[in-house]
């Protein structure tokens, strides 16, 4: 299998994406990857070359700040755009990137190609819970504004993920609502509901947003505008956690000692709430298989985007997904 990785993507690019491929390379040997960007750059970081790691040039960076849209079709030899077009070539088999989030479904729209069946891909990253499982929500920020069928497939697509790339036999579904009972919600939602009992899934009802972390189903299904805001409550109230546990355990050396003794524990808790385990958010809906990684993410972070990677192809996730919603 073949994965290319946009290298000059995202915050640490192209250091953590150069250093996350050559770890991955090093330990699949039987994975080619494939780094595109600019050569002179990563050279710095590629000093020790694997065999199975490849380097494709490319001169331009679609940046952080860049309109989508324009960037995608003007930047015609952007690293993201390479990468995708790589995909639909049929000269990679899956491409991630910790780039521009709109710039990447741009491309993943107009360079990769929507499946057929599938009108709005959605982005769907891991949100933690605390018995350290994850839940798959989706989508969390590729469509502001989504339709009951929108949802009712990213249902059947978060489902088959799962089953798929992590191994639940029948995954719970749960869609996101302000209560629990069938008739609750907005317009979206109560006309989503029934199409989501008609799915061949096991979809256990609606589910509050306070219950998400308590891992109460395996996939959330929600529009992206309700679940980029989840996301983003999430990732800045565990953020605001672990700065006061900071603070409060710096106040003396009673709390220092305290903090020497919990370390072990409280690194763990940080693992279980942290986006890098995860490696990435994959875009369901597309041709191909394009993974989504953190902006920030570091080398780790790359390395397990590659993993996941590798996963969802070895179990031939796109095309599970092509055959259940064409109806093969």
């Amino acid at each position: 299998m073949r994965i290319v990785v946009d290298a000059m993507g995202g915050d640490n690019a192209p250091k953590s994406n150069v250093e996350g491929a050559l770890i991955a390379a090093q330990e699949w040997k039987d994975t080619e990857i494939i780094l595109v960007g600019d050569e002179a750059q990563m050279g710095a970081f590629l000093k020790d070359k694997p065999a199975n790691l490849k380097v494709v040039h490319a001169s331009e960076v679609i940046e952080a700040e860049d309109e989508p849209v324009k960037a995608v079709r003007r930047k015609k030899d952007a690293s993201m755009v390479v990468a995708g077009r790589m995909i639909r070539e049929g000269e990679a088999d899956a491409m991630i990137s910790a780039g521009n989030t709109g710039a990447l479904m741009t491309t993943g729209l107009l360079v990769v190609g929507r499946m057929k069946g599938i009108e709005r891909p959605a982005l769907a990253p891991m949100i933690p819970t605390l018995d350290g499982k994850g839940m798959l929500a989706l989508d969390l920020g590729a469509n502001m504004d989504s339709k009951p069928e929108h949802l009712q497939q990213y249902a059947l697509m978060g489902s088959l993920y799962r089953e798929k790339v992590h191994g639940i036999a029948k995954p719970r579904v749960g869609l996101l609502n302000v209560g629990t009972e069938p008739g609750k919600g907005n317009e979206l939602t109560k006309h989503a509901y029934p199409l989501l009992e008609e799915l061949p899934i096991h979809f256990v009802g609606n589910v509050e947003s306070r219950d998400v972390m308590n891992g109460v189903c395996d996939v959330l299904v929600c529009d992206g505008f309700s679940g980029n805001i989840l996301l983003k409550s999430i990732e800045g109230t565990a953020g605001a956690l672990f700065s006061l546990l900071k603070e409060q355990f710096s106040k003396s050396l009673k709390t220092k000692m305290a903090a020497a003794l919990m370390m072990p524990e409280l690194r763990s808790l940080k693992s279980t709430l942290d986006y890098k385990e995860h490696g990435g958010a994959p875009l369901l809906g597309l041709s191909g298989l394009v993974v989504k990684s953190h902006g920030s993410s570091d080398a780790n972070a790359i390395k397990n985007g590659i993993r996941q990677a590798r996963t969802a192809l070895q179990n031939r996730l796109v095309e599970s997904i092509s055959n259940e919603i064409s109806g093969k």
